[in-house]
């Protein structure tokens, strides 16, 4: 029987197990982490439908239970060697198994917006990142610096994206529309607080995201401003005072904030570049190279290794699902030729 091994219990990696079970292909899915899923744990509400993501969570969790499918949490991949007609990976920088096929999905890490120091992130209390807000968000109390109701509050876009200072020039993709949902959850929270979103051009990519920039202007009265904040400092009281410029209007801006929200990207795991580096299958910002971004996007040019999710690029989560029954079907194909042969 044919084994396959998947590097990454997110939701790429858990719905091309799933598929595979199915299929009577037996898997084991080995995470370097203590639970499955911790990029989608961290958020509250899923866009577009504002799904609570503990539902998202315990399907995805269901579908590990299927016969067929083995879970290896606390399980990190060091190294993955072609041994001629298989994979050996090395587990936790000691014990070697031996897989007819690898799928990699070990997903993405959020940018560290200390590195951006000009907006004061780990410096002043008042300044947070988008997982933070999630986390606010999801205990339904978001306190300033000072513990108080936050009378006004900015979300700043394209932190650790679409940046030459960082290293990262891509979009992240999803910045956008997590920026307008995180606000609009804010809004029926704090019903008074002023909501103020900075971009520098809004990227409502997918179906129901147009209507819903929309509804955040016309139902919820929140403010967008086509700029990018060039500085945060503290007040005497604890407030963020940011510097900005109205670039349709052309005019420079300074104001005072309660809470300055930075709307951190996505960057290539730990994982990611430890697995790519170890093939040689490193691309572009460290996220794993295919053969064919439009025909072979699951496939390496290494026999028998694939990919799927945001190891890639950037992904929503509805992106890494397809992606991750699609290479399972990719892996399929490929046992099935293993078989013939």
């Amino acid at each position: 029987m044919k084994k396959v091994a998947i590097i990454g219990a997110g939701p790429a990696g858990i719905e091309a197990a799933s598929v595979l079970a199915r299929a009577g292909v037996p898997v084991t899915v080995f995470e370097k982490s203590s639970d499955s899923l911790s990029n989608l744990r961290d958020k509250s509400f899923l866009f577009p439908n504002f799904q609570p993501s503990p539902e998202l969570v315990d399907e995805f969790s269901g579908k590990l239970q299927a016969d067929n499918i083995t879970v290896r949490h606390g399980s990190c991949i060091t190294e993955l060697k072609w041994k001629g007609t298989s994979w050996e990976l090395v587990c936790n920088g000691s014990q070697n198994l031996v897989f007819d096929a690898v799928l990699i999905a070990t997903g993405y890490r959020t940018f560290d917006a200390s590195r951006k120091e000009e907006l004061g992130y780990g410096i002043y209390k008042g300044v947070i990142t988008s997982l933070e807000m999630e986390q606010m968000i999801k205990s339904g109390s978001i306190p300033n610096a000072n513990g108080d109701i936050p009378q006004r509050i900015a979300f700043l876009q394209c932190v650790g994206s679409r940046d030459e200072k960082s290293g990262n020039n891509y979009c992240s993709k999803v910045c956008c529309v997590t920026a307008v949902k995180q606000a609009i959850e804010v809004r029926k929270i704090l019903p008074k607080t002023e909501l103020t979103i900075f971009y520098m051009d809004l990227r409502m990519w997918g179906q129901g995201f147009e209507e819903m920039y929309r509804t955040a202007q016309e139902k919820y009265g929140i403010d967008f401003i086509r700029g990018r904040i060039s500085e945060a400092a503290s007040t005497f009281d604890g407030r963020i005072q940011i510097k900005t410029e109205d670039t349709l209007l052309g005019l420079p801006m300074k104001a005072s904030v309660d809470l300055l929200v930075l709307m951190v990207g996505m960057e290539a795991s730990d994982g990611t570049r430890t697995v790519g580096r170890s093939c040689d299958i490193c691309g572009e910002y460290g996220f794993i190279r295919t053969l064919n971004p439009h025909l072979y996007d699951n496939e390496t040019d290494r026999p028998g290794l694939f990919a799927a999710g945001s190891c890639k690029r950037p992904m929503s989560i509805n992106d890494s699902v397809n992606d991750g029954r699609s290479a399972a079907t990719v892996i399929r194909e490929y046992l099935d030729q293993l078989s013939e042969n």
